[in-house]
């Protein structure tokens, strides 16, 4: 318990910085606000508490972490998808498989932990932060590796965040039309936060897309669940192929919490849809639902933090970043492409 309030009040603490008005200005969550929480508390006091706090903060980093993810689909209705039609959903899904193809690719090529490079493609192709924190109860990877990966979703992330308006000013985007701006800044760019900080900017210089890009960025989100699937069976196979696992362990994982994922998204697009529930109850409700499902994500992100010293990060070294800068540029470049010929 004492392990779990820590993490409790380092949540709290990551909210309450996260609507000072440079922070909200950065856009930064406080899950990005938690974990760097949880790194200071790493790099201070991490060594003077009693190990016997360190399962509970374990707890938040695994449990926690399956049911924030379970509850994120709450924030989804498949009537979004219906909305934005199949040119989101092809960009979208050439995007991910492209954006984790390609970082397998260059994470070999630099000779990159094969984990590492995992984690910090899949933070890229799907959600950022959450779609690390989704994969690291399938990656099973050290709680390192997950904050190295989140870190360059919020360098990256961030950076496009004020790129992509600058780049709609200065006349880079006129050969796109507006939903292919849309489809473009939803399929691209790598948090939530990020492609409504970049899509409320472009609507203030004249533009029309932050309502399409958030939707196209949702049906993004949405293919977690079964990229996560996939990512099962394949690390599974290699396991077996390398005969680095018993019999104990060679058995399919199977991440239910994923179907669970898609299982809430089914109830709230029913919700949504339904007309036997006041409108104004069901949004409050939601709406409560989402801010618990955002501070167990919040509580998640500080744990991983609180198991990241910066000899891990120094372990790691440059080559997650060249890595995410790579893949950057595939979504800079490529996915300008990709919604140019699909939107």
């Amino acid at each position: 318990m004492h392990g779990i309030l820590l993490i409790v009040l380092f949540s709290f603490s990551a909210f309450y910085i996260a609507e000072f008005d440079f922070v909200r200005n950065l856009s930064f969550s406080p899950l990005i606000v938690g974990i760097i929480l949880g790194m200071l508390y790493a790099n201070s006091l991490r060594n003077r508490l009693p190990e016997t706090w360190v399962p509970g903060i374990k707890f938040c980093s695994k449990t926690i972490l399956r049911t924030g993810v379970v509850l994120y689909g709450f924030k989804l209705t498949f009537q979004e998808v219906a909305a934005v039609g199949l040119p989101a959903i092809a960009a979208d899904a050439i995007i991910v498989a492209g954006t984790l193809g390609l970082g397998l690719l260059l994470g070999k090529l630099l000779k990159m932990d094969g984990e590492t490079a995992l984690m910090t493609s899949t933070g890229s192709a799907i959600c950022g932060a959450a779609a690390v924190l989704g994969a690291e109860p399938v990656v099973r990877c050290e709680a390192h590796k997950t904050a190295v990966a989140v870190s360059t979703v919020v360098i990256f992330g961030t950076l496009s965040m004020f790129l992509y308006p600058v780049m709609y000013r200065s006349g880079l985007m006129d050969g796109l039309s507006m939903q292919a701006i849309a489809v473009y800044t939803g399929s691209t760019l790598h948090e939530v936060a990020h492609v409504v900080g970049a899509g409320n900017a472009i609507d203030a210089a004249g533009g029309n897309v932050a309502d399409a890009a958030t939707i196209t960025k949702m049906i993004r989100v949405m293919m977690l669940a079964p990229v996560l699937v996939v990512m099962s069976l394949c690390l599974n196979r290699r396991s077996k192929a390398q005969g680095t696992e018993g019999s104990a362990k060679s058995k399919i994982t199977i991440p239910w919490f994923a179907f669970y994922f898609l299982a809430v998204i089914g109830i709230n697009s029913l919700l949504q849809s339904s007309g036997f529930i006041p409108a104004e109850t069901l949004h409050s409700c939601i709406s409560f639902i989402n801010n618990v499902d955002t501070f167990l994500l919040t509580m998640a992100m500080t744990a991983l933090g609180a198991e990241t010293s910066m000899d891990k990060f120094k372990q790691a070294g440059a080559k997650p970043f060249l890595l995410a800068g790579g893949i950057y540029i595939w979504l800079l470049a490529g996915g300008y492409f990709i919604a140019k010929a699909i939107a």
